[in-house]
């Protein structure tokens, strides 16, 4: 097990107090923290998370970029902007106060950007209270949306930045390393959320002595052997089961059985993990978005009509829905 004060980065952050109402006829921001992440680099995490904040802004819904890709900022590229004079590095440093100080606008009407930090490596490896501030600031920020680009790999930085989203959005491209690479990334995420589960209510020794012969094959026959040793601990450990669900989206898919990888990662996460995941469909490959890319456009920009726009318009209609079937299930948003 790793240390408590580190693993409590995982547990979703509370949500800022509500802003006193002013009198207004905008209902009050939903708050949605989605996180697009993946298991390898050049999977074209920054182009998915880049249009689907347009196609959301598009909607009316008031949007930022954050671009978390600590070390390694291109958010602003695919938007077709230069570096921003303010990025994330501000706010770590603490050259201001509040992360919405560094939001950018991005020429497209609801849409700023938190650009990432470029040459700072203080802020490229923050410090722990340094990242709790800037997890908590995310989560507090006053829009409808906040879309945060994650880096790549599996590192407690990337990780971290996967899970304290409402949807952790995973994106894989049809070939056999990356779906490899994918698996390795969500599995990664779902021992990190239960390790800080168990150390936060004190079930460490007691996870640790069900799994100490190494015969389990799936969280689910773990939590059924911790259940009956500890009802407690079984009925908390069965609750994150329920909760980690991560999205699936499948870029640059050519033909209709890239289409399908989707579909089949969905169903051996299921088949040999024992977790749900939902799959929000794929990103058809085009020859005029790829130089679209290449010229420093946003897609959804340059050519609303494009099969690419379709794709993320089912995206984003997808999402809405898990939204209303989460607030059906709560009774609240």
């Amino acid at each position: 097990m790793t240390d408590a004060p580190t693993l409590k980065l995982v547990t979703p952050l509370p949500r800022a107090p509500a802003r006193r109402a002013r009198p207004s006829k905008r209902e009050p921001p939903a708050r949605r923290v989605i996180s697009i992440g993946g298991g390898k680099g050049g999977i074209g995490k920054s182009f998915v998370a880049a249009n689907l904040a347009i196609e959301l802004a598009r909607r009316g819904q008031r949007v930022v970029l954050v671009d978390a890709d600590l070390g390694g900022a291109n958010l602003h590229t695919c938007l077709g902007m230069d570096p921003p004079r303010r990025s994330l590095s501000d706010f770590v440093e603490r050259r201001v106060e509040r992360i919405e100080d560094v939001v950018t606008p991005t020429g497209i009407p609801n849409l700023g950007l938190v650009s990432g930090a470029m040459d700072d490596l203080d802020a490229a490896n923050p410090k722990h209270a340094q990242k709790m501030r800037l997890l908590r600031h995310i989560q507090a920020m006053d829009v409808d949306h906040t879309i945060v680009d994650v880096g790549a790999g599996t590192s407690l930085n990337v990780i971290d930045f996967f899970l304290i989203s409402d949807h952790g959005i995973l994106v894989l491209v049809p070939e056999p390393t990356a779906v490899e690479n994918a698996y390795r990334f969500v599995k990664a995420a779902f021992w990190r959320r239960v390790r800080n589960v168990v150390s936060v209510c004190g079930f460490e020794d007691l996870l640790r002595d069900v799994m100490g012969d190494g015969t389990f094959k799936s969280p689910v026959e773990i939590v059924a052997t911790l259940a009956t040793r500890s009802p407690e601990a079984g009925q908390v450990l069965a609750r994150q089961l329920e909760l980690f669900r991560p999205r699936l989206v499948v870029n640059q898919a050519r033909t209709p059985q890239d289409a399908e990888v989707g579909t089949a990662v969905v169903a051996a996460w299921r088949k040999f993990f024992g977790l749900e995941m939902d799959y929000l469909g794929h990103i058809q490959y085009e020859d005029e978005l790829w130089r679209t890319v290449r010229a420093r456009r946003a897609p959804l920009v340059q050519n609303s009509a494009a099969p690419a726009a379709r794709s993320f318009a089912r995206i984003a209609d997808r999402l809405a829905a898990l939204d209303a079937a989460r607030i059906r299930s709560e009774g609240s948003p």
